[in-house]
């Protein structure tokens, strides 16, 4: 279940917790990985602009990381970025090393204020967060 594998993430403090009613109402910006028919990987591209979405939730079980499963859900999600004609796409993160090797970059928070003021403001962590910023910019499509 996504709501499970999300909020173990949370409790280890490796990303927000999301509450069930959350998810159900964003339920369509999901991309699941399946084994067996059990959920094993998710991520979510949220559109927050005509020309910026956001990576987030992405979550891959413990005894699947470093199988490529993370990388797979975000490439997943910035090609459907591409196919909206969504052209900067962020993410707050724990770890931006691994943003990093799929070309992201380090960007202010201050340059995402649909993000700050529509999402953030109502973080238990506002406003001493301590995730990292990045972008993906593209060009025009």
């Amino acid at each position: 279940m996504i709501h499970k594998l999300i909020n173990e993430f949370a409790r280890n403090e490796e990303m927000i917790p999301r509450a069930i009613n959350e998810l159900y109402e964003n339920i369509r910006d999901f991309i699941v990985c399946e084994d067996d028919e059990k959920i094993c990987g998710v991520c979510a591209l949220h559109v927050m602009w005509e020309d910026l979405a956001e990576i987030r939730s992405l979550a891959v079980k413990k005894q699947y990381q470093r199988m490529g499963i993370g990388e797979k859900l975000v490439r997943r999600s910035l090609v459907e970025a591409k196919g909206l004609g969504i052209q900067n796409i962020f993410v707050l993160t724990y770890h931006p090393s691994f943003f990093k090797k799929l070309g992201f970059v380090d960007t202010d928070k201050s340059n995402l204020p649909q993000k700050i003021w529509g999402d953030c403001v109502r973080c238990p962590k506002f406003p001493e967060c301590d995730e990292h910023a990045l972008i993906l910019k593209r060009g025009a499509a």
